[in-house]
């Protein structure tokens, strides 16, 4: 009797969560139950697994509505009917074909319409649908006749009260109206919810027709859907790269030999031997034409000159390699092929592929085009109501003023201020928790079916200009579409403009994928050892810098664990310290059991890669390659779980017990396992990471400038503009602000000077800041600021931005001088004389007074519109002339002594311990040098920080192999001059010293543990 139910996945309507509406189903005693959301399937996978484990019939439909009105409600009669209705829904989403208001020709599809919308004709599988409440209408000459047409329509959308009500502040959530200006039609009806079915079927006990009617579609109906099978390597993907698979994996060899050939040379045996046996395993699990069309897309790369990064556990396969995928030698590595795919796998293999962030769309269009628009697109994700949403959305539909929803938003429950209001907000923002509020574009999954897409999901058309599904990845992969993953990154894209800007500016053709000089080399390898590595992927941040200075990282394998080791997974169980420990002292511990030297030498004995758990759960705990699978998932991205290692827990004790080892030694071993179960790297990944991380030393190094010019335009990595730029200064740049006559949207570098683009100004407008330099390159340079202000469209306020930022210190008036003019000429400028530069008049002169400018204007002018000073280091705005007792480059010499010193802050990251919340900072003295500090809570109490700016600093230097920090006692941060553009209004003498930034990141994260809460044994169990 139940046609027409509503999960909360028909957004800012549904109240219920499949699970919820299917237990009420099942607690009425529903044997057939019909989901049809609004306009959407998101659901349907999940509400046929829900009703087939309570004992219910799944139906699928769909509930097809216009603005906020109900046209037609859909029904499947099998599973191919669906994709009819998801067809005329993607067209409508994605190509704008308006919904008729009659249901076009349905093969597979019943048909219901409101009593509100019915059509003069009624085809044979379309019927009226009836509620409970209507009956008393079917008296009416006009239905009176139609009567055997007609089907029970009793729609469930909420349960209680309580949900009713919640359904209305959703609903004025996705009006953008207040509760109280609600109408009927924009709610649902106050009977939407389960009643016994002996009920309705009393109520319609007049008309045996309407219910017969109903239970015949009821009956009719069926939602069979193949999911795929465990153990199985059948899936909806593409099927074939060519047109079968005889044809693919001939391809696939070829194309590996010839790979084998130019990576290895005509006779290594032992890369042979593995890319034929890597053949066999893809030829039998059918994965060719995953890997040819993974090939494919990198090849279209090549061609277009982009760069690309393979990573994962993609950079296992030698043939992966082999076909330029990925650019990690597995043998070099000793990366085993079983990691990435084994006999045992039956999902498609994951490739993680990187491009630039700015040539990644080009990537998508290809994949788009080439393996076409009906069979392809990007998965969908849920974007959940968020804390912030939730309280800022009710509180807006109750009529909060703006004030009050910045504080409901933006301050903890505790603190808000409890009213009548404010109590509905807390309590319906409770329920709203976990509720979807939007779809939304996975990341980078991307979905290439052998069918059109259409025949499992309704497609929507996001901002972004490419079509979604309506489910996630988790119902993706359950249904058998697996995912491609295609990202990007700015690291990429700063390693392509450093190239490009190289071959520009000095005509060096560099080959940064020439493993020779992307792996190792001498001064690059010094850079890594002292940390000296800000600007670059992945090893720039204060932690990595860090740790690299206390492994002297000096060699590529090192960095590769070193990439992992910093990971939460690695750095939370204590390895990462022991792993320092052991690198510094190889002398001074034992392996733990023979498997463990045997296995993990590389590594200390330690376990710092995924693959290093799974032998050792194989190789000592004597798991097979199953529970190996299950535990490599458990550390995967998809199933980060303690639960899904307990799974094997048992076994594994069981297992050790078989081999001897002594149940402590098996706790041990185990212990060290299970806190694995978080975020780690498989092996390969840190390997692509490192290399990454190493071609951007490589263009630090031997191209400082170039690099941090492309850094800058690439919007950086941690740190914010301010610290590029400066890193450029330290490597001899001369660093110029904004100039109409030398700058353009992005900065750029000519010899040794670098001209800050129009980009950083904030307040400039994109599009007048991209049209100053685009015009100058057709008509030539601007002769004055009367021609400027003749051919750029721009008002007095965009002048004075240029103005006070020294755009026109090429005329060379001053500031003030050129202010005054500006303004006079635009209060006589005539738009229609603009661009006639012909028989352009002479500049008019003006006789101006000599407006005098004190020293350090120029650097409060910078410091307002970019965020900071160009003109003048940070230091020279102090009052004090003292610059600290002692200096980073001695701070070695200073081991356990207290020293005072002045710096100016970079950075700070929030950590917890357990005695409260930490931070360590990052700072540079007054010769630029880097250094870091530790605030202890104690410290913090009495000498916190008080945002950006210069401080003067009291702390003991603690040197941790090789790498000295400071545990800051006091702190205190020193007064800047007033802003001498201000002389004469205090109030404003110091208003502006406010902007100088800090760059903070808070974490949640556990504690760390200290040395003495490791435990890990540094001697051989007996």
């Amino acid at each position: 009797m139940y046609l027409n139910c509503h999960s909360f996945h028909s957004l800012r309507y549904g109240t219920l969560s499949v699970q919820n509406l299917v237990d009420q189903a099942h607690e009425f005693g529903i044997k057939e139950l019909v989901l049809t959301d609004i306009n959407t399937v998101t659901a349907i996978y999940d509400f046929k697994k829900e009703c087939d484990n309570r004992g219910i019939k799944p139906i699928a439909g769909i509930e097809v509505r216009k603005e906020n009105r109900l046209l037609y409600i859909t029904i499947a009669k099998e599973f191919n009917g669906i994709g009819e209705v998801n067809k005329i829904l993607t067209e409508y989403n994605c190509n704008g074909i308006e919904l008729s208001e009659v249901a076009p020709e349905f093969n597979q599809v019943f048909v219901i319409y409101p009593i509100e919308n019915i059509p003069e004709i009624l085809k044979k599988n379309e019927f009226i649908g009836i509620r409970e409440e209507e009956i008393n209408l079917l008296i009416r000459p006009e239905f009176k006749h139609r009567i055997n047409k007609m089907v029970v329509l009793q729609s469930i959308t909420f349960t209680t009260k309580r949900e009713y009500n919640l359904h209305k502040i959703l609903r004025a959530i996705d009006g953008n109206t207040l509760v109280s200006q609600l109408s009927e039609n924009d709610i649902c009806r106050k009977s939407e919810y389960f009643k016994p079915e002996i009920n309705l079927i009393q109520s319609f006990e007049r008309y045996p027709e309407i219910i017969d009617n109903t239970k015949k579609i009821l009956t009719e109906c069926n939602f069979e859907f193949t999911y795929k099978e465990k153990g199985s390597t059948e899936n909806k993907n593409k099927k074939h790269f060519l047109s079968s698979k005889e044809q693919d994996i001939e391809l696939l060899t070829k194309l590996a030999y010839e790979g084998l050939e130019k990576r290895y040379g005509a006779d290594n045996d032992v890369a042979k031997k593995r890319v034929d046996k890597e053949i066999k395993v893809i030829n039998e699990l059918d994965f060719s034409a995953y890997f040819l069309i993974t090939w494919d897309i990198v090849q279209y790369s090549n061609k277009m000159g982009f760069m690309h990064v393979g990573r994962g556990s993609g950079a296992n396969s030698i043939v992966s390699y082999c076909l330029g995928i990925t650019d990690i030698c597995p043998i070099e590595l000793d990366l085993y092929f079983e990691r990435f795919l084994n006999l045992n796998r039956t999902a498609p293999p994951d490739f993680d592929l990187d491009w630039s962030w700015q040539n990644r769309d080009m990537i998508i269009q290809y994949i788009f085009d080439t393996y076409g628009k009906d069979r392809v697109a990007f998965c969908g994700t849920n974007v959940e109501f968020k804390y912030r949403s939730i309280f800022r959305e009710i509180g807006k539909a109750f009529g909060l003023p703006k004030e009050e929803l910045d504080d409901l938003a933006t301050q903890s429950m505790e603190t808000h201020e409890v009213n009548s209001v404010v109590k509905l907000v807390h309590k319906y923002g409770k329920l709203l928790e976990k509720f979807p509020n939007q779809r939304s574009m996975h990341a980078c999954g991307i979905l290439i079916s052998e069918e059109p897409i259409t025949n499992y999901t309704a497609l929507e058309m996001p901002p972004k200009g490419f079509p979604i599904a309506q489910f996630d990845m988790n119902v993706a992969e359950d249904i058998g579409l697996e995912k491609f993953d295609i990202l990007s990154q700015r690291g990429l894209g700063t390693i392509n403009e450093t190239v490009e800007l190289i071959k520009k500016n000095r005509g060096i053709q560099v080959d940064i994928r020439d493993t020779s000089i992307s792996k190792d080399e001498s001064v690059c390898n010094q850079y890594l050892a002292i940390g000296n590595t800000i600007g670059c992927f992945y090893i720039e941040s204060p932690a990595m810098r860090g740790l690299l200075r206390r492994l002297q990282c000096d060699n590529y394998k090192i960095l590769v664990a070193a990439s992992s080791i910093i990971r939460p997974g690695v750095a939370q169980s204590g390895m990462m310290r022991e792993y320092i420990y052991r690198h510094n002292h190889p002398d001074q511990f034992e392996y733990f059991h023979p498997v463990f030297e045997e296995n993990l030498k590389e590594t200390y004995g330690i376990m710092v890669y995924q693959e290093d758990v799974i032998k050792i759960a194989q190789y000592f705990g004597g798991l097979d390659h199953a529970d190996g699978d299950i535990l490599r998932r458990a550390m995967s991205g998809k199933e980060r779980s303690i639960q899904k290692l307990i799974e094997v827990k048992a076994n594994f004790f069981e297992k050790c017990k078989e081999q001897g080892h002594s149940e402590q030694m098996t706790a041990e071993a185990f212990r060290q396992i299970e806190s694995f179960a978080g975020y780690s790297f498989c092996k390969a990944h840190s390997a692509s990471y490192a290399v990454e991380s190493y071609q951007s030393l490589y263009l630090k190094v031997y191209y400082p400038l170039e690099f941090m010019v492309s850094v800058i335009n690439n919007q950086g990595g941690f740190y914010r503009t301010e610290v590029y730029i400066h890193e450029a200064r330290m490597s001899g740049a001369k660093v110029q602000n904004p100039c109409v006559n030398n700058s353009e949207y992005k900065t750029r570098l000519i010899e040794k000077e670098i001209y800050l683009g129009f980009l950083v100004l904030q307040s400039l407008e994109s599009k007048i800041a991209q049209s100053i330099s685009e015009e100058r390159d057709k008509n030539g340079n601007y002769t004055s600021l009367e021609n400027f202000i003749k051919r750029i469209p721009v008002g007095i306020e965009t002048i004075q931005i240029l103005i006070f930022i020294g755009a026109f210190r090429f005329t060379g008036k001053q500031k003030n001088e050129l202010l005054v003019e500006a303004r006079l000429l635009l209060f006589n400028f005539k738009t229609e004389n603009r661009n006639i530069t012909l028989f352009e008049e002479p500049a008019k002169r003006f006789e101006l007074p000599e407006l005098k400018r004190e020293a350090f204007e120029d650097a409060f002018d910078e410091l307002e519109i970019i965020g900071f000073p160009i003109s003048s280091s940070p230091f020279d705005l102090l009052k004090t002339k003292y610059r600290g007792s002692v200096f980073v480059k001695d701070l070695l010499k200073f081991h356990k002594q207290e020293v005072k010193m002045l710096a100016y802050l970079i950075s700070r990251k929030h950590v917890p311990t357990k005695r409260g919340a930490m931070f360590f900072g990052t700072w540079i003295d007054v010769n630029g040098d880097y250094f870091d500090t530790a605030h202890f809570p104690d410290s913090l109490k009495q000498y916190d920080f008080q945002g950006g700016g210069c401080y003067l600093l009291l702390g003991t230097v603690e040197v941790d192999y090789h790498f000295p920090t400071i545990t800051i006692h006091k702190m205190s941060k020193m007064p800047m001059i007033p802003d001498p553009r201000y002389e004469y209004d205090e109030d404003r003498q110091y208003h502006i010293h406010k902007q100088m930034k800090e760059d903070i990141s808070m974490t949640s994260r556990k504690p760390y543990p200290q040395a003495h809460e490791i435990g890990l044994p540094r001697q051989k169990f007996k």
